[in-house]
């Protein structure tokens, strides 16, 4: 296939009247398509790295695929760019059966871009030479203005003749990203594309990235790990794990409700204490709270999120001692001992309001911070 693999369909070259002389233009406007996948897998021998994945993708819509390293994230982007075959089940693009039993449209012929997460650039190219590699459906002059347009868009026009190892990893990562968008993909697949910035420098190209991406229109899926991320930039979020689709949503349903406590733990830094159900509450040595549709006598996890531990004066709330802060900047993290509980009690708190080391104080908790679940971690949170 080659290292590159921003497939497309041409859309016509860049003019004189639609070119803006700047430095940062804005981008060509696609025509996005609806992705579909409909009970996909993907086995290896006998590893399952996809299990009945289905999923829809809106026209013009970013999605953040997310979960950790190994959960299938990637296999789903390399199915739907058509470098992977699913084992089973089907791919669809505005309906249209791209791969599935008996039917698979190469790659080349899907109008999908797949960025990747080491922007594999073609050393012994110049840069005008990387972006125009995929517009192979014009003629030589037409595509390297589309791919000087894609460049000015990135602000990196002035080293459309140099090579990719005079720039640094930003301007590289911008480079891909133009390389990606100059063909006008429908969809648009990005695998982790900020994971090997520092973080000030990956701030600034999210923000970069996700305005070229709405200016684009076209449908993506953004790949990441990062939670952070995946909140920021997703129009929708859908959280995997062991090849599986857990929970799909807008990042604040997701952290609101989440379905089960591995969803809880993505979107927020949780202290868990074991509970048992009586008379329809979780019996905790911070107190008791609301377990709706749980049996009275089963076990439970509370969990309680770090920013809804609250400190207050010493006879007031649970009695606690302030054993460790340790800054991370606007705020700290303060240790606790609680009475009551074995193991220390972790509270985010304004720098401003950490109690000196060994101080006594009284521990209360945000009710809306909680939540309760089954002690065997699955089902729904019973909150």
């Amino acid at each position: 296939m080659g290292a590159m693999l921003e497939f497309l369909k041409g859309r016509g070259p860049a003019t004189a009247n639609n070119r803006r002389d700047q430095s940062h233009r804005k981008a060509a406007v696609t025509f996005a398509a609806r992705l579909t996948f409909d009970d996909v897998s993907r086995r290896y021998d006998h590893t399952t790295a996809l299990d009945h994945v289905s999923l829809e993708v809106e026209p013009g819509e970013i999605l953040c695929l997310l979960g950790p390293s190994g959960c299938g994230k990637t296999t789903l982007l390399r199915i739907a760019a058509g470098v992977e075959r699913p084992s089973s089940g089907r791919v669809l693009l505005d309906d249209q059966e791209v791969a599935g039993p008996g039917c698979f449209v190469p790659p080349e012929k899907r109008g999908v871009g797949l960025m990747f997460q080491d922007f594999a650039l073609f050393p012994h190219l110049t840069l005008l030479d990387n972006v125009a590699y995929g517009l192979r459906s014009l003629t030589r002059a037409e595509a390297k203005a589309e791919a000087l347009a894609a460049l000015e868009r990135v602000g990196l026009a002035r080293y459309a003749r140099d090579y990719p190892h005079i720039l640094s990893g930003g301007e590289q990562q911008r480079v891909a990203l133009a390389r990606a968008i100059a063909p006008r993909p429908s969809v648009l697949l990005m695998d982790e594309p900020f994971s090997g910035l520092d973080s000030r420098l990956r701030e600034s190209m999210r923000e970069e990235t996700l305005a070229i991406l709405h200016e684009t229109r076209a449908t993506s899926i953004v790949v990441t790990h990062d939670a952070e991320e995946a909140m920021r930039m997703g129009d929708r979020v859908a959280l995997m794990n062991a090849g599986r689709i857990v929970q799909t949503g807008k990042a604040l349903d997701l952290y609101r409700a989440p379905k089960d406590i591995l969803t809880a733990r993505t979107f927020s830094d949780l202290n868990e204490m074991q509970a048992s159900i009586d008379k329809g509450e979780a019996v905790t040595p911070l107190g008791c709270f609301p377990a709706n549709g749980l049996v009275d006598g089963s076990a439970a996890i509370v969990s309680v999120r770090q920013r809804g531990v609250l400190l207050v004066a010493a006879g007031e709330g649970v009695p606690g001692r302030v054993l460790d802060a340790r800054f991370l900047g606007d705020v700290a993290l303060v240790e606790l001992a609680v009475q009551g509980l074995d193991a220390p009690l972790l509270a985010r708190v304004r720098e401003s309001e950490v109690p000196p080391q060994g101080a006594e104080i009284g521990v209360k908790v945000d009710s809306a911070a909680v939540l309760v679940f089954p002690a065997d971690n699955g089902g729904t949170p019973a909150s």
